[in-house]
């Protein structure tokens, strides 16, 4: 995987510009913060159902022999900027807990609501394997 940096833009904090790769790609649906198995939403606000998303995106990138380091870009959709603000501070914690020091192509949406009743967050992933 090869970072894809600008001559003379400032780096980024927290993503990349831009990701060249080359392998097997995995593509993982947006993922909620809730449970699974049980479908119920990770009680918390927007931190925790952060969380909880990504190791539903660690899960499903595991089903496919891929790991957190495959990944290429991230989409992420939320319901409140404010609180994304807010807490951003928060979810990098969590975001490096869960995925680590890997920081692929991102983009966050702010959506007027999630189909699931409760959700705050939905991320979608892409991954490559070399």
């Amino acid at each position: 995987m090869e970072r894809l940096q600008p001559p003379g833009w400032p780096p980024p904090r927290g993503y990349a510009n831009g990701v060249a790769a080359e392998g097997r790609l995995v593509f993982v649906a947006g993922q909620i913060g809730w449970d699974a198995t049980s479908h119920v939403v990770a009680a918390g606000g927007l931190v925790a159902q952060t969380r909880q998303a990504l190791e539903n995106i660690v899960a499903v990138l595991a089903a496919g022999d891929a790991r957190p380091d495959h990944i290429v870009r991230l989409t992420w959709f939320i319901t409140d900027r404010d609180a994304y603000v807010r807490d951003r501070k928060a979810i990098g914690t969590v975001y490096r807990e869960v995925i680590g020091r890997h920081f692929p192509t991102m983009s966050v949406i702010v959506v007027a609501g999630l189909l699931e009743p409760g959700a705050l967050v939905e991320i979608e992933a892409t991954a490559v394997i070399p």
